[in-house]
């Protein structure tokens, strides 16, 4: 199951809820759950009611999902996040200006009380605050083994805070972590290596996207910024890397990129995703494409979606309109295959 913000999160606290246990105990099925991301501090948040993994309260909130999917046999890793520009002043600590690689305003929306907003005009980071950000993902990474996680997937897509550093449209440093591929992939490695002083490789992933278009974060050369990446990945020997393959949500054939060329240069698992089908994701494994595949929004309209794929039986459709925030409606109320044929 693939990370899915929904943001219902206690309001205030920004804590898991008894709700949103229900939510994942309902789909603890998946082979593998990756929780909805989590931010690792308030400057890392960038959409209301969305929860974090940095305060007593939301570590006791995460519990409550950890242990309601392992009493189902499920398993749960977390997905850390800081979302770097792609956030609002009203979400900043003390208001203030949400952080990023470099000051490039992103094209692209966030979501607040009062409903989608243009994101806030970022500041650039400072040199010296980078080790203070690379320490919250640690902190974040300990917060997540007390909530009793099985592991960690690093947010490294979809245009956050790693990926704007990734990618030289969002990415115009000029110091130790900008200009070549070296200096741009170091962030994102210095994260894992950070987090990999807490947990075990092997129950650590990240998450990447290479092409994708998401929040405005692009790359000039994808193949080489990724493939310098991936194998650097892959000398640590983390557990996986997962790729959205094409545009988060959208086309997966956005824009050529060998994806094949990225399993092949990574020595651990690679989970595909975006898209996918029950043929497609036949047709990669038994091609041999990837070891795992991901579904993201069939997740959200079908808790036994595992048993809906075994048995080929229809799907539920979604309502994109409580996709974020919201109550049970459209988020613990789809029905299973058994209770369909009450």
């Amino acid at each position: 199951m693939a990370p899915l913000t929904r943001n219902r999160a206690t309001k205030g606290a920004d804590a898991p809820n008894d709700l949103n246990a229900d939510y994942y105990r309902q789909r603890a099925s998946a082979g593998l759950i990756i929780s909805e991301a989590a931010q690792i501090s308030q400057q890392g948040q960038g959409y209301i009611w969305t929860p974090g993994i940095y305060s007593e309260a939301q570590v006791e909130g995460w519990r409550k999902v950890t242990e309601a999917v392992h009493r189902q046999g499920g398993l749960i890793f977390i997905q850390l996040w800081h979302v770097g520009r792609v956030s609002h002043v009203s979400l900043q600590p003390d208001g203030g200006q949400p952080v990023a690689p470099s000051a490039i305003a992103a094209k692209t929306k966030t979501f607040i009380e009062t409903g989608f907003a243009d994101v806030s005009e970022p500041r650039a980071l400072e040199l010296d605050e980078i080790p203070g950000i690379v320490a919250d993902y640690k902190k974040a990474a300990e917060n997540a083994k007390r909530a009793g996680f099985d592991g960690v997937e690093i947010h490294g897509a979809n245009g956050y805070l790693i990926d704007q550093f990734l990618k030289d449209g969002s990415n115009k440093r000029t110091d130790a972590y900008g200009g070549s591929i070296e200096n741009r992939i170091r962030f994102a490695l210095e994260v894992t290596d950070a987090i990999l002083a807490v947990w075990d490789r092997a129950r650590v992933g990240i998450r990447l996207s290479p092409v994708s278009p998401a929040n405005d974060a692009v790359d000039s050369a994808p193949a080489k910024t990724f493939g310098a990446l991936v194998a650097a990945l892959s000398a640590r020997k983390i557990a996986y890397i997962h790729v959205i393959e094409g545009a988060t949500g959208g086309p997966r054939d956005i824009a050529p990129f060998d994806f094949l060329a990225l399993r092949k240069a990574f020595a651990g698992a690679y989970i595909g995703n975006n898209g996918y089908t029950r043929e497609l994701a036949i047709d990669v494994l038994n091609q041999n494409r990837a070891d795992l595949v991901a579904f993201g929004k069939a997740f959200i309209a079908n808790p036994d979606l595992v048993e809906r794929l075994r048995r080929n039986a229809p799907l539920n459709e979604p309502d994109r309109n409580t996709f974020y925030g919201g109550a049970e409606e459209g988020y613990t109320d789809y029905p299973t295959l058994e209770e369909t044929a009450r």
